[in-house]
């Protein structure tokens, strides 16, 4: 059983920067595939980044990329989603999850079995 707990979000002005962090319960955090998420209202949720354990590698949302950056600290049983550049757009509901990744289903929530609770991001234009 993992559980993730948010922390970060807040108000910024378009062009500003956030930080998000995610700490998981556990000892085998280092064993999942994390990713981020987001919903804003009336939206469905999308996906925005994933870093997956076995490779490495790091995957972005279209919208995201060049402007967010995924980071993970095994030590800390946390992983980060630091955002710059931030525009309106990007305002929603922040949700880290925690899962297994299988092939390239990275960017669909089947993968991840455990949800943080949310976090707010507005961006103020």
């Amino acid at each position: 059983q993992v559980q993730l707990v948010q922390t970060g979000g807040g108000l910024v002005q378009a062009g500003g920067s956030l930080r998000l962090s995610c700490a998981a319960s556990g000892p085998t955090f280092s064993s999942y595939d994390m990713g981020w998420f987001r919903q804003a209202p009336g939206k469905e949720r999308e996906f925005v980044s994933a870093i997956v354990i076995t490779t490495w590698v790091r995957y972005y949302a279209d919208s995201v990329k060049g402007r967010f950056t995924i980071s993970r600290d095994n030590a800390k049983n946390t992983v980060y989603l630091q955002m710059n550049s931030l525009k309106p757009e990007d305002t929603a509901v922040y949700y880290c999850a925690a899962g297994a990744v299988t092939g390239s289903n990275y960017y669909t929530a089947t993968p991840y079995g455990y949800w943080g609770q949310g976090t707010q991001v507005t961006v103020s234009s």
